[in-house]
């Protein structure tokens, strides 16, 4: 048997039109992560530096150049975008400019930066929003590919949080049978007002196999490749896909979106104007978003 194409070929491969350019995200921390989740699909963790930290100089730059082009929001993430050492500072350049939403584990939050969040809430001019990632309803569900000891951290994060006033949005991986299910998800939001939240919101998210997740269960394989190929986008197709308004900058240049973090070829440009094309959905992550309707918005 022949090994399994890594991409489609250009003839082959749906063409996705930008429709326009509504958000940027920051690959604000690279690769650098404070836990090594089993599950993540661009292999991050404490001593992951293969993409390097972006400079602040660097985020004010394409925050500039973004407000140019007409940009209408921005994403913070990474790795983890709390271990930047400029954080709060970057975050409150970007409210300057527009609304903010930074994914986090919830593991740097606690009484202090919840403080900070709130105080950068209610100095905005625009909307701020805070994403915390969480896999279960107890460290029995969540520890196995989040970390021994996580559980209890980031729900201590959440209620921190929920304490001075803030509804973070919960993102939970389906990282095993059941947790989609509407029964689940019912529970998940009982489980969240548990923690303090009085407006809670549950973000459910299908497994992406690449990364440390191909390793845990399995990968991709010919039969997503070939989904993908020749197939046409409906224009709701083409609006829900978070890759025909946005793009993400990183250390090393501007990038399709965040799941192709690893794909040399998802690179566009060094600037976001160089950017402004469409774009070929040529690999086999991208079935989760076409066909299974993965969102990485909140």
């Amino acid at each position: 048997m022949l090994p399994v194409p890594a991409v489609l070929d250009d003839a082959h491969a749906p063409s996705l039109p930008l429709t326009a350019l509504d958000t940027v995200w920051f690959q604000l921390t690279g690769t650098l992560c404070n836990i090594a989740c089993r599950h993540c699909f661009i292999t991050c963790g404490p001593l992951e530096t293969r993409v390097p930290m972006m400079d602040a100089a660097d985020v004010t730059r394409f925050l500039d150049e973004a407000v140019a082009l007409g940009v209408r929001d921005y994403y913070f993430t990474g790795g983890e975008p709390m271990l930047h050492p400029e954080f709060w500072s970057l975050v409150g350049a970007t409210l300057a400019r527009g609304p903010l939403t930074v994914l986090t584990n919830g593991i740097l939050i606690d009484g202090d930066a919840a403080g900070r969040a709130r105080r950068a809430f209610d100095d905005a001019r625009y909307s701020f929003d805070l994403r915390v990632s969480l896999d279960g309803m107890s460290a029995a569900e969540n520890d196995p590919v989040r970390g021994k000891g996580t559980f209890v951290t980031i729900t201590a994060g959440i209620a921190e949080l929920a304490r001075v006033g803030l509804s973070p949005a919960v993102t939970v991986v389906e990282h095993r049978q059941g947790l989609a299910a509407e029964a689940a998800r019912s529970e998940f939001l009982g489980f969240a007002r548990s923690l303090g939240l009085t407006h809670p919101r549950v973000k459910f998210l299908p497994l992406l196999r690449i990364g440390r997740e191909e390793r845990r269960t399995h990968g991709y394989d010919g039969e997503d490749l070939a989904a993908l190929s020749g197939l046409t986008l409906s224009p709701e197709v083409v609006e829900a896909l978070v890759c025909s308004s946005s793009r993400l900058v990183t250390a090393h240049g501007v990038m399709t979106c965040p799941i192709l973090l690893d794909a040399p070829s998802a690179m566009m440009g060094r600037t976001l104007a160089e950017t402004l094309r469409p774009i070929k959905l040529q690999w086999a992550a991208c079935k989760t978003c076409v066909v299974e309707g993965l969102s990485c918005r909140t």
